[in-house]
């Protein structure tokens, strides 16, 4: 698979909201940053995105592109309101076919709605 391919099935599999289907993409050490988390490890990760999914309503992809060891995907989360639509984009860096680091970008301050 190309990084492109990886990124839009890890993605397409997060929307489904099945954090055990994101295992086999990621290495053992990923790196993960977001103005509201940071996990290091695997394990880590996926229980992140276990609470991550049971938050949101929908994710939807808008464009992936990607490099030599790197992909960049831009997709909207959707939460109930008062969130609303967060447009996010994700930086993601590839070493022999796995992620390592996902660094995430995007506004935080619709979390801090009351």
């Amino acid at each position: 698979m190309t990084n492109l391919e990886i990124a839009q099935a890890f993605y397409t599999d997060m929307s489904k909201k099945n954090a055990m289907d994101l295992e086999k993409y990621l290495h053992d050490d990923i790196e993960f940053t977001a103005p509201l988390a940071q996990t290091h490890g695997k394990q880590a990760y996926l229980e992140n995105v276990k609470r991550f999914a049971g938050f949101f309503n929908s994710l939807s992809i808008r464009t992936i592109c990607s490099s030599d060891d790197a992909a960049t995907v831009v997709y909207d989360v959707n939460f109930a309101e008062p969130i609303g639509n967060v447009p996010t984009v994700a930086l993601i860096n590839f070493n022999a076919g796995l992620i390592t680091r996902i660094e995430l970008f995007y506004d935080a301050r619709p979390f801090d709605k009351k």
